[in-house]
């Protein structure tokens, strides 16, 4: 299973998982969030997050999902990246956590792939007609 590690400003991580568990009933343990708040010391965050990656790195690898690209957030998980065993987006929504949390069971190849249309794929005009694929249901596929 690919572990899952949110690395956001503040509390959104930990929102996020919260949406997990009202939308999937409960949170997989290979989910995790870690909050870097203004006044954190960014080279202790980047030791608490590699502590936090060999914890959910069970052999598949590490999807890092971080919020915005170039904060602090994300510069610490571009620093965490370790091609093919510990990959990165920046951009984090919900549709792609869920899909990350959906997929975890493939190989993170694939994870991040699917993990990365979804978040580009659900950005839409609410009015449409057409809706963006129902992600909670994709892990009825796996």
């Amino acid at each position: 299973m690919i572990g899952i590690l949110l690395i956001t400003h503040n509390g959104l991580g930990d929102s996020l998982v919260d949406c997990v568990r009202h939308v999937m009933g409960g949170v997989p343990p290979n989910v995790r969030a870690l909050p870097v708040l203004a006044d954190d010391d960014p080279q202790r965050k980047e030791e608490e997050a590699r502590a936090i990656v060999a914890q959910l790195d069970a052999g598949e690898g590490v999807l890092l999902l971080s919020d915005l690209f170039g904060s602090t957030p994300s510069n610490i998980a571009r620093r965490l990246v370790q091609p093919g065993r510990v990959e990165g987006l920046a951009g984090v929504n919900l549709p792609m956590l869920l899909r990350a949390v959906c997929y975890s069971g493939r190989p993170l190849a694939e994870v991040m792939r699917k993990t990365l249309e979804s978040g580009r794929g659900c950005v839409m005009d609410i009015n449409s007609e057409s809706g963006c694929c129902d992600v909670a249901t994709g892990c009825a596929d796996n």
